[in-house]
């Protein structure tokens, strides 16, 4: 059995490649090929690009792909949604199709648009966006730049973003949120029904889950006297609950788990004030619920 996986080539590529490899994943890629090895002799990889993604996964080219909600949703393809995967190019969080429109321009609202027009990559969502909305518009496909063709090539546009600088930098207000989207794991239809097939998708899934909720965490190991316990769980802002583990002498215990990264600066010095003893802080691959 092989499972072909295709992983999004361009922006998305090197942040999904560190996914994979955080997973225990290995991918290996050459520059002239499409087609790459892994580290797992039933998966090799395939680059596509993002927005083909859905239809070559509805087609069975591929077995499963990682691709935005963004452009599952404008493929109107049918396939699988295994796994939401919230990470970004720079971010960990979701990102956002904004409608945007010059900051001198009469527009404050999508009702005011009416008329207009708007250049975008998302056409279909766009304009499925305005027809709930019952305002006619000119949707036109944008092949890049998007942001600086407003006010001479486009009225307003929807794009992409995460942080919202470049819109701001060209001068753009945000009227609207046109969708919300994030990396999703998905997978044929037909391939799913495959029970082995399934098995092995839902485990890279499983995977690729934990490198992600791994990421901003750490773990923390520390030997604490009995007596001084609850002072040192008060400090804890565990992940649930800590494990507690006796020594061999029997008015110690071991505790383990994990934080936020951000959080060790301050809670390691409350630790030692607490009288815990032998604190390691370690880094984590994977977290698994």
């Amino acid at each position: 059995m092989k499972i072909r996986l295709g992983v999004p080539k361009g922006s998305l590529q090197d942040s999904t490649l560190q996914l994979l490899s955080s997973a225990g994943l290995d991918v290996y890629t050459n520059g002239r090929s499409y087609l790459a090895g892994t580290s797992d002799p039933e998966i090799e990889c395939m680059l596509i690009r993002a927005q083909e993604m859905a239809r070559y996964v509805e087609h069975g080219v591929l077995d499963a792909g990682l691709t935005g909600l963004d452009w599952v949703v404008e493929s109107g393809l049918e396939v699988v949604t295994v796994s939401d995967l919230v990470y970004a190019k720079q971010s960990q969080g979701k990102v956002r199709w904004v409608l945007a429109a010059p900051e001198d321009s009469p527009y404050r609202k999508p009702e005011d648009l009416a008329g207009c027009t708007i250049a975008t990559e998302l056409v279909g969502v766009t304009r499925s966006y305005f027809a709930k909305r019952d305002v006619n518009v000119n949707v036109e496909f944008s092949w890049g730049a998007t942001e600086v063709k407003p006010p001479d090539l486009a009225d307003a546009i929807v794009e992409v973003t995460e942080t919202g600088n470049s819109l701001r930098a060209n001068r753009l207000l945000i009227l609207d949120t046109v969708l919300e989207s994030n990396t999703q794991l998905i997978a044929n239809k037909e391939g799913w029904e495959d029970s082995c097939k399934r098995h092995k998708i839902q485990n890279l899934a499983l995977m690729l889950c934990g490198a992600l909720e791994a990421k901003g965490t750490v773990g923390l190991m520390l030997n604490v006297r009995r007596e001084d316990l609850q002072n040192v769980l008060a400090v804890l802002p565990a992940l649930k609950k800590p494990t507690i583990a006796p020594l061999s002498d029997d008015s110690w215990v071991a505790v383990n788990t994990v934080i936020a990264e951000t959080k060790a600066w301050e809670v390691i010095p409350q630790l030692k004030a607490a009288k815990a003893e032998g604190i390691v802080e370690y880094p984590l691959n994977k977290v698994v619920a």
